[in-house]
């Protein structure tokens, strides 16, 4: 045997089956999909990895973050996935695996019991509303922060005196609600304050207020038919805030 043969002989094989699409995108993420089973045996930062026809395995000890993960038939983790989203008709956390769901979209989830998952939203929609009841907290939070590393996060700090109770007050610089929203804004912000409504109707308005307050429009407008069909007795200023908000979207897709 020669000494290239011998040497070359000491690592394995990589077989790129017909049909595989390997790319790179412009923040330097792999995108790889195939149409056989996807082993991932080293760990990475991905854009896509996706099986059309088989399983995708993250191995023991490897630690792979994508922003999409899609599997014909299975995803089994072995070692740390940290995902935007995972489509398999069976997702499988195996011994002492971690997985960072962001949204998943499975049949059948299985869990060992010293494994962990986190996340695990059904859609973008219940993700605006479970991160607006908490944007207080999320702005205490470090810009950067190793999900795989002990990090002590500090309490957030009390509200201003001058901002609504159980609401971050607005950040310096953000641009102005349009008139309508601004409007919309102001008498939610007064019906919410109302001893007589009820909590559920409160926690409804609440959500929609979030979104205007942080300006994201986006959320706004996907949430707020839904909020005011949670208001048992909505009074007639909260019909007018639902009629701005209504008039608003309609004419502004988002």
């Amino acid at each position: 045997m020669s000494a290239a043969s011998e040497g070359s002989s000491k690592f394995p094989t990589m077989i790129i089956p017909q049909g595989t699409e390997i790319k790179v995108n412009s923040q330097g993420q792999l995108s790889i999909k195939t149409p056989g089973n996807l082993v991932i045996q080293n760990s990475g930062n991905y854009s896509e990895l996706e099986s059309t026809n088989g399983s995708i395995r993250i191995e023991d000890n490897v630690n792979v973050e994508a922003v999409s993960v899609k599997a014909a038939e299975a995803c089994y983790i072995q070692g740390t996935l940290t995902a935007w989203r995972v489509t398999a008709k069976k997702i499988a956390l195996e011994d002492r695996a971690k997985a960072y769901i962001m949204m998943q979209d499975s049949q059948q989830l299985e869990l060992s019991r010293t494994s962990r998952l986190v996340g695990n939203f059904a859609n973008e929609k219940e993700i605006y509303l479970m991160l607006g009841k908490f944007t207080d907290q999320l702005r205490q939070l470090p810009g950067n922060v190793d999900l795989h590393a002990t990090q002590s996060v500090e309490a957030p700090r009390p509200a201003s005196s001058g901002s609504l109770p159980g609401f971050a007050s607005t950040a310096a610089g953000a641009p102005a609600l349009p008139s309508p929203l601004d409007q919309a804004l102001s008498l939610l912000e007064a019906e919410v304050r109302r001893p007589e409504l009820d909590n559920r109707s409160s926690e409804a308005i609440r959500e929609v207020i979030f979104a205007l307050r942080e300006r994201d429009l986006q959320r706004a407008g996907l949430i707020y038919r839904d909020a005011f069909t949670e208001l048992s007795t909505p009074s007639e200023e909260l019909r007018r805030a639902y009629d701005m908000l209504a008039t608003y979207f309609r004419s502004n897709r988002l």
